[in-house]
C-alpha cells in the first residue's frame, strides 16, 4: 500500500512514468526539513513564521512547475 502511495505521488497522469520534476519536489522538501532539524540540533532559533514562508514557497514552487508541464505528461 505504502509503495503504491509513493509510486502514485512520483508518477505522471499515466500512473507508470516517473516525473523528475516530482521527484525533484519530494527531495527538496525533505531537504528542506532535514536543514531544518539539523539547524535547530546545533542551536538554532525557530521561527515559525519564516520557516512556513520557506516550506510553503517549496510546495508552491513545485507545485507551479508541475502545473505548467501538465500538458506535456502522457495521457492514462
Amino acid at each position: 500500500m505504502m509503495k503504491q502511495f509513493v509510486k502514485d505521488c512520483l508518477t505522471s497522469k499515466d500512473g507508470e512514468s516517473y516525473d523528475i520534476g516530482r521527484f525533484l519536489w519530494v527531495l527538496g522538501v525533505f531537504a528542506f526539513i532535514g536543514l531544518s532539524i539539523y539547524a535547530l540540533s546545533r542551536g538554532g532559533a525557530f521561527d515559525p513564521l519564516n520557516w512556513g514562508a520557506g516550506y510553503g514557497a517549496i510546495l508552491g514552487g513545485g507545485g507551479a512547475g508541475i502545473g505548467m508541464k501538465s500538458k506535456t505528461e502522457p495521457d492514462a
